[in-house]
């Protein structure tokens, strides 16, 4: 029986801006996108970068992020294309769905560095500043899943169930009773990643973290929330049940361990301190003019201050 609340599924996954279709996954993915780029620039040039930064560098980033994401789940799921009777080309098919998380992080990374190395940036303060923004991305893109009723977990009576087409469940319409919902997984994700953003901002500054410190606890809250997430999805994969978790949950803990061992290391060897340059060439360093005049401001209070023991230094003299 349909519960009286519950989330209603859009009837097709496609938006439509007069008569242009707009497919709501990629809506979702763009948006997250130029939200995350708009909040870095920002981060970027508080931190003491160039404005414009972290616009030339999302032209790297962002296409080896949706080249890795959808490479590797092509690889996790390969017999949804490479096996008897599938079509190959829809591997190519991206808005459709199907983007790896990691994937897309890691080779969206690589983008980066390439871009930061040809603007004369540090790659640690850089991968510092937009860590934080990825959950943004990450977070608003899963509004994608919601638009294609993919990746939900399994039945819940819970009020914000999730209603799903039947044709959209993995084993066919007969495998659950007509009106079944199930848990929103990607709304849990959606929470988990707005939420994790402002702690990790709040306790950047309020620790003053650097040296990749902020990249592991991203990594590290981010793999676990991902991976209790991850026990509630039913979806088929088919790379699942390696020693009875799902591949996913064992990258959660593999890279969970990995950042953690990183943050031990950064912390307890001095490494995690804030760096007091972002770029590896001084020479396209933005001019600093606020800087420039702190130095004239405290030149001058030096001077002042040499003045006045001079004058105090004749006085005791005089008194002498």
């Amino acid at each position: 029986m349909m519960l009286p609340m519950s989330i209603p599924s859009p009837a097709e996954g496609v938006l439509w801006l007069g008569p242009i279709p707009l497919r709501g996954y990629a809506f979702a993915i763009i948006l997250g996108i130029i939200v995350a780029v708009w909040v870095s620039e920002k981060r970027w040039q508080a931190r003491g970068g160039r404005a414009g930064d972290i616009q030339d560098i999302a032209l790297w980033a962002v296409p080896f992020g949706l080249v890795g994401g959808r490479f590797y789940h092509v690889i996790t799921d390969w017999q949804l294309y490479f096996s008897e009777g599938a079509h190959p080309i829809e591997a190519l098919y991206i808005w459709r769905g199907g983007l790896g998380v990691w994937g897309a992080i890691a080779l969206g990374a690589v983008g980066a560095i390439i871009g930061a190395r040809s603007k004369g940036i540090k790659i640690v303060p850089l991968l510092d500043t937009i860590a934080p923004t990825c959950l943004l991305a990450m977070g608003i893109g899963r509004w994608g899943n919601w638009f294609n009723q993919e990746l939900f977990g399994r039945p819940t009576d819970l009020p914000w169930g999730l209603e799903i087409d039947p044709s959209r469940y993995p084993d066919g319409p007969s495998q659950f009773p007509v009106g079944t919902t199930f848990h929103p997984t990607f709304l849990y994700e959606f929470c988990w990643d707005i939420v994790l953003f402002f702690v990790i901002v709040y306790l950047q500054k309020k620790l003053r973290l650097g040296g990749g410190r902020v990249v592991a606890l991203y990594v590290m809250a981010y793999c676990l929330g991902r991976g209790l997430i991850e026990t509630l999805r039913i979806d088929n994969v088919q790379l699942a049940n390696v020693l009875g978790l799902r591949w996913s949950e064992w990258m959660s803990i593999i890279l969970f361990v990995l950042a953690a061992a990183w943050w031990a290391y950064a912390t307890f060897t001095g490494r995690g301190k804030v760096e007091d340059e972002v770029y590896s060439d001084p020479a396209k360093a933005p001019a600093n003019d606020t800087a420039i005049d702190t130095e004239i401001e405290t030149e001058n209070d030096s001077a002042g201050d040499d003045a006045d023991n001079g004058t105090d230094d004749e006085e005791s003299s005089t008194k002498a």
